[in-house]
């Protein structure tokens, strides 16, 4: 199993160290992520907690998936977990050859 976790549905305001302090409890985190919008500045209300180990992983998991922080309800899943799909869209075609002429 992916150590990695993906978290979605956070509250704008959730910071770091509360992050922190709710996966510990599960084991050893190693890193943390939270994105914020380019434009805004703004925090996107999902992020990435990366555990050190894949058992911390999965109690994180089945502990807080559908837990509720405050107004919020937890989504945790292992990252990247997208029922299979290729990394990108354009991961399974051929790239495309330039109808450009070189002048």
């Amino acid at each position: 199993m992916n150590n990695k976790l993906f978290i979605d549905n956070l509250a704008i305001t959730t910071s770091y160290q509360e992050l922190l302090d709710l996966f510990s409890a599960h084991g050893n985190v190693t890193e943390i992520n939270l994105p914020v919008d380019r434009l805004s500045g703004r925090p996107r209300g999902s992020g990435f907690v990366t555990m050190a180990t894949p058992e911390g992983a999965r109690s994180a998991i089945l502990a807080l998936n559908g837990k509720e922080i405050g107004t919020h309800t937890l989504s945790v899943s292992a990252a990247g977990s997208l029922g299979g799909r290729p990394a990108s869209a354009s991961a399974s075609r051929q790239p495309r050859r330039s109808s450009r002429l070189p002048f």
